[in-house]
């Protein structure tokens, strides 16, 4: 199972579980994207000047499809609304409710989703990677949003093995289902 520790900047205990907290809200969820051992992972090559492929993994059920642009990593983040929401726009410092799904650029492989959970993510924007504080304010409760984030809006030369390789561009797609200004 991959986790919203992947996208979310999480205190960990150790490599079993983690607990995510969202103002009166916590959602325990797995924190480690590897295999329950206690081998380290095997290291991962740097995606630095590899090409974005397309999604290689199924879809889980619910998910809707990563349109990855295919061929050079963007350089800087591509935000497009896929689905323009009816409700009000996020403000920069708010706690959403997101469904998601992420894709790695160099081997199209899905890292984390909360369709295959069945259960929404919900934090506050000030504990994500920066591609997702800067791609998700003024988007539309309700709206689906497609984000390119470059490495140097998510994690750099840090690696989350399996699926993210240092420098890896992360691609997502992100249904905004609620926002709630932080306190």
């Amino acid at each position: 199972m991959l986790l919203a520790a992947i996208v979310l900047i999480v205190n960990r205990d150790d490599d079993d579980g983690a607990t995510v907290s969202a103002g009166s809200t916590t959602t325990s969820v797995a924190a480690s994207v590897l295999p329950s051992t206690s081998a380290p992972p095997a290291a991962l090559e740097s995606a630095a000047g590899k090409p974005c492929v397309a999604r290689t993994a199924p879809l889980p059920t619910g998910a809707p499809e990563v349109d990855v642009v295919v061929g050079p990593p963007p350089t800087a983040l591509v935000s497009k609304d896929i689905t323009v929401g009816t409700g009000g726009p996020v403000p920069d410092k708010a706690v959403v409710t997101v469904n998601y799904i992420g894709v790695s650029c160099s081997s199209g492989l899905i890292f984390d989703s909360s369709y295959s959970r069945n259960q929404p993510a919900t934090f506050p924007l000030a504990d994500v990677i920066p591609g997702w504080q800067q791609g998700i304010p003024g988007m539309n409760i309700g709206g689906k949003r497609l984000l390119g984030i470059p490495p140097d809006l998510a994690y750099r030369d840090q690696s989350r093995p399996p699926a993210i390789a240092p420098q890896e561009t992360l691609w997502f797609v992100i249904e905004l289902l609620d926002a709630k200004t932080s306190p």
